[in-house]
Formats: structure tokens, sequence, C-alpha cells
């Protein structure tokens, strides 16, 4: 599809899920233009990429990417690139890298977390059973590598570091929280490896591949990180939200799961005996669920969290990791690259808003 001369940015809130207020303004539409041209030759090669022979295989890799998503990833890395020569094959190539990484890690959160929906449809793991989503997730894996390989040792280092990342995240929120971890600055740092990383990555990956100056790499990478925190942060939000089209799943899948959120985190350090009682419920509700009950037997504790002020606190706190990603900006040349990081940071934090 050719992108509309007159408002790539709306074609870009419609297609990808972003505001219009990331490319707002003339000079910023014209950027926008650029973003879904690119956004669709990665769409284009993303499609021939997890094409299979194997007629199973070509169902479960194209699963989960042909139920949508808003491609954060390569919208960022593309965004990146205009700080030097712009989208070129290499990052194409880091684009689509990136997106299947993401999408390998949703295949295995799935599994790990018992979720039954992603992106409105049944998650992997309930239509072909937990060895083929984990199999599925393991080949979307290598085929990143695979197209990460063509770019040489730095891309190669990349996302090495960027998976080993992921898989700490993921093992650290399994264990939990030892003996001596403050528990939410445990939680904040899984959130910093499972969703911080990747998109830390993509930040740092359009700057790197399309030869920008090599001061702001490390900025970018600060930013994605915290922009990352933030993004989950939000997403802590929304998953107490009652309305199930927010999320793609039913609401509070985490906590029902047993995976603690900053919520819930936050409920745990109140004295008070109302709070006290509230965590006292959600704690039977997730030990009873654990033994086969009805997750639905949460569904009024879950409510009474989403309207406790701790849940205002972790908005507050996702915006405030949001603010503190904007300042790491600050070394990029203004402009439109700038402005448009800087909208898009905050259009992903006040999701939950």
């Amino acid at each position: 599809m050719t992108p509309s001369p007159t408002a790539p940015g709306s074609q870009l809130a419609s297609r990808f899920g972003l505001s219009d207020r990331v490319f707002a303004g003339p000079l910023a539409r014209r950027l926008a233009a650029k973003i879904e041209q690119g956004l669709e030759q990665v769409e284009s090669e993303l499609a021939v990429e997890l094409k299979a022979a194997d007629p199973l295989v070509d169902a479960t890799s194209r699963y989960l990417y042909e139920a949508g998503g808003k491609r954060v990833r390569p919208m960022l890395v593309l965004l990146t690139a205009q700080l030097g020569s712009g989208a070129n094959q290499r990052v194409v190539d880091a684009a689509k890298a990136l997106e299947l990484m993401h999408l390998g890690s949703l295949y295995h959160d799935d599994v790990m977390d018992g979720a039954d929906r992603r992106r409105g449809v049944q998650a992997a793991h309930q239509v072909w059973g937990n060895s083929i989503a984990i199999l599925t997730g393991d080949l979307l894996l290598s085929r990143a590598s695979v197209i990460m390989s063509r770019n040489g040792d730095e891309a190669m280092r990349l996302q090495s570091e960027t998976f080993e990342r992921l898989v700490l995240g993921q093992m650290h929120e399994t264990v939990g929280a030892q003996p001596g971890d403050d528990p939410i600055d445990f939680y904040i740092q899984v959130l910093a490896d499972k969703t911080g990383s990747l998109i830390a990555a993509a930040a740092q990956a359009g700057a790197f591949f399309s030869d920008a100056d090599e001061k702001y790499t490390e900025p970018l990478r600060v930013y994605g990180e915290k922009v990352g925190v933030a993004f989950q942060l939000a997403d802590d939000v929304i998953d107490l939200s009652a309305n199930p089209a927010d999320t793609g799943k039913v609401p509070g899948t985490d906590l029902r799961a047993g995976v603690p959120t900053m919520p819930y985190l936050l409920l745990a350090r109140r004295e008070d005996e109302e709070s006290r009682a509230l965590l006292a419920r959600i704690d039977e509700g997730v030990a009873r669920i654990a033994d086969g009950a009805d997750p639905a037997i949460l569904d009024a504790p879950l409510t009474e969290l989403r309207d406790h002020d701790v849940t205002e606190a972790t908005r507050e706190l996702s915006l405030k990791w949001t603010r503190d990603a904007v300042d790491a900006l600050d070394v990029l040349p203004r402009g439109t690259v700038r402005e448009a990081l800087t909208r898009f940071a905050e259009s992903l934090a006040i999701r939950s808003s």
C-alpha cells in the first residue's frame, strides 16, 4: 500500500496503534511518511521470512504475527534511523529481527504465565499445546539470529546481549524476589530486562545501522530501557482494566496466574487494615486458582485493586519513568526526530490514563 501523501500520521495511528500526536505538524508528517514506507517494507519482508513449506510450521509461526500488534519496535528502529542515513537494508533487517525476537518471547511468556489470550485471539499454547508453542518461539528467535547475522559481528552482539537479558528477566520473574531483595527494585529490574532491553535495542539499532553519530548510542539505549519500564508499568494498570479490548486478555491475567504486578507490590507495603485485607483475599484467591478453582473468584478483589490508590500510584510511576526517558534525549539535535521520540514515549505511558 502506498502511504497517503496527506495524512501518513493518521495511517500510522490506524494501522500500528500510534497516536497522531507522535507525528504532529507538517515536518513531522513528512517524517511519518518515511516511517510508514519503512514499515511497509518491514511488513512485506516479515511475511516472506515467516513463510514455511511445512504447513504446521507455517501456521504456528505466522499465528501471532497475523493476529496484529503495534510493531512498536520496528517503528522505533525506523524512527531513530532518521538520525542517520534512514531506512537502509541493514536498518530494515534489524527492525525485522527485533520484531521476531519480540514475537518469539510472546509464545514463551504465554506458556509460562498460563495466559488464555494474546492480541485478541487464543494464546498459541491453547491452540497447539505447550510444546509446539515453545518450539515456535524457539524457531522465531533462531530466525531473528539468522537475519541479524547478515549484518556482522556488531549486529550479532546486540541481538545476543538483548536475548540474554530477555532470558534473565524471565528467569528472575519465574523464581521471584529472594530474601534480601527489595521486591519493588527487583520487579523494576525484571521489567528493564524483559521489556526495556528489547526497546533499548530497537532505539540503538536504528541509529547504529544508519551510521548516525556514535554519541547518540548510549542515550538512546537509556531512553529505550526507561521507555520499556514505563510501558510495562502502564500495562500493569491496563491489566486491571474492566475492558478486555484494552489488553486482548482477561483482566487481571497476570495476577490470577500468580505473577506480581506493581499495584500488588505497592499494596503489599501498605499497613492499613483495608489494604491488608485486600492483599489477603488476593493471595487466597491466587492459591485457590493454583489448586484448580475458577479464576473468576478473583473478579471482585481485582476490581477493588483497580480502584485502590496503589493503581493510581503505578500510573504516576509510569509517567516518572517516561519523563526520565525523555530527559535522556537531551544530547540529540532538536528537531522532528527528537520531538517524535518524546511523543512516542508519552503516548505509550498514557495508554493507562
